[in-house]
């Protein structure tokens, strides 16, 4: 199974930019292909027309995650799960690795997430699950079944372009209960963090989570590996 060949955009080392485990160094492992055309995407470069940057073998990638010293992996894309049993070794390989404490699978709504629940078993392994609203032009590929399955340890995102999203995820939370923590992060150019600030205050949502990506706080919002 490690011979298994993945497309690859980069793997690098940072701190995390966002979600429960934002500061912490992190390794990040960047699959190439999405399954989405996001409007506000910021990983253009991670889905054709662009290129794999490199094709690699399983036993590859976990090579080079063990070069860096950080103790959680961020699986990311792209769209991670567009592989199927193909990521499914992959995320069991990097579960080999007994340093590492948290593998956080960043995923778009419009995957099957049960087929990975299923089959991964470990405590280490969490979701962070980005549902779709109006501005993002994909809604209406989300699969509302995840939001029964995401668990406490999980999270649940939701980026924020406007007031007509921001009106959206209050009402998708109402209809479909989820175990999850559930974020809200700011568009940059179109919804001001502080504006954002004003609207769950507003509709006093004291469950939610304002999710600021620190990379984009520290760095160029333009620069990759970081």
């Amino acid at each position: 199974m490690h011979e298994i060949k993945i497309p690859m955009v980069e793997i690098f080392e940072t701190v995390e930019g966002e979600g429960t485990r934002a500061g912490f160094p992190t390794v990040f492992v960047r699959l190439f292909g999405c399954n989405l055309r996001c409007s506000w995407c910021d990983t253009k470069y991670s889905y054709p027309p662009e290129q794999a940057g490199d094709v690699m073998t399983i036993s590859e990638i976990i090579e080079q995650v063990q070069t860096f010293s950080s103790r959680y992996i961020c699986l990311t894309g792209g769209e991670p799960l567009l592989y199927g049993a193909h990521s499914l070794a992959l995320i069991h390989a990097l579960l080999e690795i007994e340093s590492l404490e948290d593998i956080h699978i960043e995923t778009n709504g419009a995957i099957e997430l049960g087929y990975y629940m299923e089959r991964i078993e470990s405590p280490k392994v969490r979701y962070i699950m980005d549902f779709k609203l109006p501005g993002s032009g994909e809604m209406e590929r989300m699969l509302y079944s995840n939001f029964a399955l995401l668990r406490a340890e999980d999270e649940l995102k939701f980026v924020i372009a406007s007031e007509a999203d921001f009106a959206t995820a209050v009402q998708v939370l109402q209809e479909n209960p989820t175990a999850a923590l559930p974020l809200f992060s700011p568009v940059w150019e179109t919804m001001p963090p502080a504006k954002l600030v004003e609207l769950m205050l507003e509709h006093k949502l004291s469950h939610v989570k304002l999710n600021l990506q620190l990379h984009k706080i520290i760095w160029d919002p333009a620069k990759r590996g970081v």
